[in-house]
């Protein structure tokens, strides 16, 4: 599969499919969408933002089987999954935002997924009804209590049709073992158990279990004046239930196998790339910190993603990714100003496509990437209602970092950094991304 389809020139293509969300001016610190997460088949499609909400959105039978398929998705539920909650121990509120949502392999009718802000993670069952019962001997239709008394003959209860009602209900509610802010959670490819990562440990947990949780991962240093780095991505192999990989602000990434010992404070793996001396700068260390890490489908490779770049890693080699893409390398130049105002610290997210040829992360200005890993194409797309018309053409955005600007080009000092692509998912079967801008949700598909 490619990351869309190749026109003449070698362009990759993509085009509009939908967006959901309000207008710019309605904007709210709660609407902003904080993850966004495809389920296993890529039927379902949730967001989580800053006012502790999820939104499940279902595709629509008919996009699936119109030619050409579409990816057009409706809203099938919503509900509040975290409220803000006060540490009274540490005089701390705790956010509402949702942080990650991971969902769970289907395994009978219903839905499962987990959603974490910084202190808790719930596990959500998400189901259909569309039928009721009706004729209850004790009790009236509005709910109430009949009197045994009244009660002269027995009925047979009858099962009747009504319109389909979605329902979310907490499953279980794990909570009391992260000291820090959670950064990731990742279900096990047993569906059994899943992890939990803050800035200095990682936790195993059983799904069934929400009282106690194993501590697998722990960097805090016996004197905190030590701490020399955190932990900011973890996430388990898609195959293998005893590997783990994690990665933190030095840039590195190391690889934990759960068979060699309890506590994978030693990994198997480290990967890291020695550091480009004639690149270094005051802004080195902040630069090189990973924000995301995500193994392969297959569970052969990995993507890392730091301020500057998205790398490819072989598992099987350690000493240097195999293939590096450069993501916004015009900001090189704009580093003193983006540490100023803070962006320097922003944490990108960088996906795969579901054959693994292609990755997509996203930059400023509302932008985003998408490499193509086979014929190393590449493109740069912008995440705008101007195109808000189905099936219109995406045009390719390029930035000029100084001379003559050319009629199609943006030049690097009219970028919006207010505007950031920080999220954003592929579906696991077909060219459809979710891109995540402030409180829209853009779908995107390539041109059929």
């Amino acid at each position: 599969m490619d990351c869309g389809e190749t026109s003449n020139n070698g362009d990759i293509q993509w085009c509009f499919s939908q967006v959901k969300g309000t207008l710019e001016d309605d904007v709210t610190e709660a609407d902003i969408i904080s993850c966004v997460e495809f389920n296993h088949d890529g039927d379902l499609l949730a967001t989580g933002d800053k006012g502790g909400r999820v939104v499940i959105f279902q595709r629509d039978p008919l996009s699936k089987t119109i030619i050409p398929r579409r990816g057009e998705y409706n809203v099938y539920s919503t509900f509040q999954s975290h409220e803000p909650e006060f540490d009274y121990l540490k005089s701390l509120e705790i956010e509402e935002k949702i942080n990650k949502i991971r969902w769970l392999k289907r395994k009978n009718p219903a839905h499962f997924l987990l959603s974490t802000n910084d202190k808790t993670i719930k596990l959500w069952k998400v189901s259909e009804r569309d039928k009721r019962v009706e004729g209850y001997n004790t009790k009236e239709e509005s709910g109430a209590i009949r009197d045994p008394t009244c009660i002269t003959g027995l009925r047979v209860p009858i099962i009747k049709p009504m319109e389909l009602m979605v329902e979310a209900s907490p499953r279980r509610i794990f909570a009391n073992a992260h000291t820090y802010h959670i950064n990731s959670i990742s279900v096990n490819s047993d569906q059994e158990t899943y992890l939990s990562a803050d800035d200095l440990r990682i936790n195993l947990w059983h799904l069934e279990i929400t009282d106690q949780s194993f501590n697998i991962v722990d960097i805090k240093p016996t004197n905190m004046e030590e701490l020399t780095e955190v932990i900011t991505a973890a996430e388990f192999h898609p195959v293998e239930c005893n590997l783990l990989v994690y990665s933190s602000s030095k840039g590195t990434i190391r690889l934990c196998d759960m068979r060699s010992a309890a506590l994978c404070d030693r990994h198997s793996k480290l990967f890291e790339e020695p550091e480009d001396p004639t690149n270094r700068s005051f802004f080195s260390e902040i630069i090189s910190s990973i924000s995301d890490v995500k193994l392969s489908n297959s569970g052969r490779y990995m993507i890392s993603r730091d301020y500057l770049n998205v790398k490819v890693w072989d598992l099987h080699m350690e000493t240097k990714p195999i293939e590096s893409y450069p993501v916004h390398e015009y900001l090189r130049s704009k580093l003193c100003s983006l540490y100023e105002n803070d962006c320097i610290f922003d944490k990108f997210e960088c996906c795969w496509s579901g054959s693994d040829s292609a990755i997509m992360t996203g930059s400023y200005n509302n932008f985003f990437r998408v490499f193509d890993r086979s014929t190393k194409r590449e493109v740069t797309l912008e995440a705008t209602r101007e195109v808000a018309k189905p099936r219109t053409l995406l045009k390719p955005r390029k930035v000029c970092t100084g001379g003559k600007r050319k009629k199609d080009e943006i030049s690097v000092d009219c970028l919006d950094f207010n505007k950031k692509i920080l999220h954003t998912t592929w579906h696991p079967t077909e060219n459809i991304v979710a891109v995540a801008a402030t409180n829209n949700l853009f779908l995107f598909q390539d041109k059929l």
